[in-house]
Order: C-alpha cells, then sequence, then structure tokens
C-alpha cells in the first residue's frame, strides 16, 4: 500500500553510520533502562591512529563502563561479538586509558559489548580486560 503524496515516510537507516547509530542508540536506551548513566558518547583520542568508546557509562555501584557496540545484519562470519578483534580491544583499551586520565581518582572500570544482530540484542559484561 502506498502513502498518499506530501506524507512522510518513515525514514530507516540505509547507510552502514546510520545502521550503527541506530544500534548504538538501542543499546544505550537498553543498559539505562538496566541503570546505568550515560557519562560520554562516542569519545575519541586525538590525532590519528588512537580508538573511539562508544558508550562510557557508570554502573549502580560507580563501576565505569567502556561499552562497544558492534552491529551485524546476522550472525553469519562469527557475527557482531566475534567482530571486536584483539586489534579493536587495544584500541578501545588505549582510548580508555586516554579517558582515565583526565579524572582525578580512577574508578573501578570494565569493558563490555552490546551485540546487535536484526532484532537480537546481547550484552557481554566484562568481555574483555585491559
Amino acid at each position: 500500500m502506498n502513502k498518499p503524496k506530501g506524507q512522510l515516510q518513515e525514514h530507516l537507516p540505509t547507510t552502514t553510520k546510520q545502521k550503527g547509530d541506530a544500534a548504538e542508540n538501542r543499546a544505550l536506551q537498553h543498559l539505562q533502562t538496566h541503570g546505568l548513566q550515560l557519562m560520554h558518547r562516542n569519545y575519541r583520542t586525538p590525532g590519528r591512529g588512537g580508538g573511539e568508546i562508544d558508550l562510557i557509562m557508570r554502573d549502580t555501584q560507580g563501576t565505569l563502563v567502556f561499552v562497544e557496540v558492534r552491529n551485524r545484519a546476522s550472525a553469519e562470519h562469527g557475527g557482531a561479538m566475534a567482530s571486536v578483534t584483539f586489534a579493536k580491544q587495544r584500541r578501545i583499551v588505549f582510548a580508555a586509558q586516554h579517558y582515565l586520565l583526565k579524572l582525578g581518582q580512577i574508578p573501578p572500570c570494565r569493558f563490555d559489548v552490546v551485540a546487535v544482530e536484526g532484532n537480537h540484542m546481547q550484552w557481554l559484561k566484562a568481555a574483555f580486560g585491559a
């Protein structure tokens, strides 16, 4: 059924960036419903070759949670969780260290991954260590 002219059609993400942003929004909403508070979004280290952290959150016990959100259309080829390679983990840890340098006191920290595959979302707490 076609919509009449003049009415806006629902905007669905089409680019990889838009799909990633939509997955990140879903992950953020999910984490917030579980009591985590957003501290920073899309934190990037300065310069080339640095790292990026999708979400920096604080849990109810005060732990700083660095969250990597991975989005895949399906679980083929290892899926979203498998796409967090050792090299990717190193870049996230580097960015986290850079972020922590700005804090006066370093709180307990952990690295989580939220994998989004189609309509399925998996949150892996303490997915890797520094």
